[in-house]
């Protein structure tokens, strides 16, 4: 490959040399290689970009090298950040009860309960955000507080990607993109802010969190508390019995035969039952919801020629 005389062409080779790669670590190595780029650059105002390049290419690293060192860094991190293994069980009821040992569900499970006020918090800045902004649109402060809101958004598609690598093991950017390919002007890059997809799938990801994390947190809750009253059924009896509180299950009143044990113990089992079933559900809607962050918050496309 010809050695890049531009800063675009040297994150083009890049980009290339990374694909098939995940689009979160090509996002990370172009930010990292382009922040360094123009830093070398600005240490030189009188330097060329052609001979700045040659000379980071012996220091920093050729495109295809330091596609090479990311790779090997992901894995390296990748490893070190993966949970235990869970034994692969052959049986039923191994599969269905194992679900309780892998702790990728209690990091989904955390996050279906952070989801509603996360998606709250998401919903009212994005909603104020934008309104703020299209109210002060006719005021000379309009524009700059436009880039003020959208650079929070970015930060806060930071954050919240943080929040779902930790707890639903799904790999997101921990660099930012940059707004606009290498070479433009300043006004061309707030420019490219309006104009950047990431910009508007990042906002409609927030307005979207706040119906999804009221049916994550009301699905979770209402299945957990269900499941668990369900289990602390003979619990309820035996206080029953002991005149230390009445219990009277209501549902359903068959099953219950005015308080028998015969039915304490059949609660106890569908709650157990439920249980792992709501584990198993929460598991799931962990992946769909990583997929979503993927698909909203990381950046496909990066400084094309």
């Amino acid at each position: 490959m010809n050695t890049p005389r531009t800063i675009a062409e040297y994150l083009k080779q890049l980009r290339n040399a990374l694909k098939g790669a995940d689009p979160a670590l090509i996002q990370d190595a172009l930010y990292d290689a382009e922040e360094h780029l123009r830093a070398e650059l600005a240490e030189s105002p009188g330097r060329s970009e052609a001979d700045m390049l040659a000379h980071v290419v012996g220091t920093y690293g050729a495109p295809e090298e330091v596609a090479d060192i990311y790779r090997d860094q992901e894995i390296k991190i990748q490893r070190a950040l993966r949970p235990p293994p869970v034994p692969r069980r052959q049986s039923l009821a191994g599969r269905f009860f194992g679900v309780a040992a892998d702790s990728r569900t209690w990091g989904a499970l955390f996050y279906m309960i952070l989801a509603l006020a996360t998606g709250i918090f998401y919903f009212v800045w994005a909603v104020t955000g934008i309104s703020l902004s299209i109210g002060l649109s006719v005021l000379i402060i309009g524009i700059p507080f436009v880039i003020l809101f959208l650079a929070t958004v970015r930060a806060l598609s930071l954050l919240e990607g943080r929040i779902v690598e930790t707890m639903l093991g799904v790999r997101m950017p921990r660099r930012p993109p940059y707004p606009a390919p290498a070479g433009q002007s300043l006004w061309q890059r707030v420019g490219a802010l309006f104009t950047d997809g990431h910009t508007w799938t990042t906002l409609f990801y927030m307005i979207l969190m706040l119906p999804l994390g009221i049916i994550y947190f009301t699905l979770t809750v209402t299945l957990m508390s269900v499941s668990l009253s369900f289990i602390a059924a003979p619990v309820f009896k035996a206080l029953d019995d002991a005149d230390v509180l009445i219990w009277n299950c209501g549902i359903p009143h068959w099953l219950c035969q005015d308080g028998s044990w015969w039915g304490a113990v059949m609660l106890c089992v569908i709650g157990v039952l439920l249980l792992f079933a709501t584990l198993h559900l929460v598991r799931g809607l962990g992946k769909l919801h990583g997929g979503i962050a993927k698909g909203l918050l990381v950046r496909l496309v990066d400084h094309q020629a």
